[in-house]
């Protein structure tokens, strides 16, 4: 889930680079355009997440799932962010759970506080605490900061903060950056490792 955006662009890339897993499903809004023979494989499912429970079969015979869906509040509003970081994400984690997932990934953020002030790590961690409760044999949360992306070469560490951190203090933001590259083969070293517990 999430495979259009910075981190799960490079997620699939070194997933399919690595050869982790026989069969690769994407899940999205829309289907994905790839020129790379590494790609041919993949298979894709066109899903409206405003009802997901139509698309079941969709999240069906998947051993692992890995979420870096999310949107922005100012591209989404409000509503729109909520919807779509917590209520799709949770909707979508359920259906995998009934699908026979018993590996989920989650893409969270550092300082994901339901409790939080902040609308961004106030649903961040809301959504950390409703997949918890469905009990997954393994729930792994990823908890970066500031991601910094290449997208191109002429903009090297280009920051994503501003796009999805823009509701929060730069104070705060300074000092917590980290490559997306870095996360991603953080996910892919901790699916390898020894589960440490159910959730971790």
């Amino acid at each position: 889930l999430g495979a259009s955006g910075e981190t799960g662009k490079v997620l699939l890339k070194e997933i399919l680079g690595q050869n982790l897993f026989s069969k690769v499903t994407l899940i999205g809004r829309r289907k994905l355009t790839f020129e790379e023979e590494a790609y041919k494989n993949v298979n894709q499912e066109v899903v409206d997440f405003e009802k997901l429970d139509d698309y079941a079969s969709a999240f069906q015979g998947h051993d692992v799932g890995f979420c870096c869906l999310g949107t922005t509040r100012r591209k989404a509003g409000a509503e729109g962010f909520v919807r779509v970081d917590r209520d799709y994400v949770f909707k979508s984690a359920e259906l995998a759970k009934a699908g026979g997932c018993k590996h989920f990934n989650l893409l969270s953020s550092k300082g994901a506080d339901k409790s939080s002030s902040f609308l961004y790590l106030q649903v961040k961690g809301e959504v950390e605490a409703k997949v918890e409760e469905l009990n997954f044999d393994r729930f792994s949360v990823f908890r970066p900061g500031i991601l910094l992306c290449d997208r191109q070469e002429s903009r090297p560490g280009e920051w994503l903060f501003r796009k999805f951190f823009s509701s929060l203090p730069e104070s705060w933001a300074s000092g917590h950056a980290v490559p997306v590259v870095t996360v991603v083969r953080a996910m892919l070293n901790n699916l390898v490792s020894p589960s440490s517990g159910q959730m971790e």
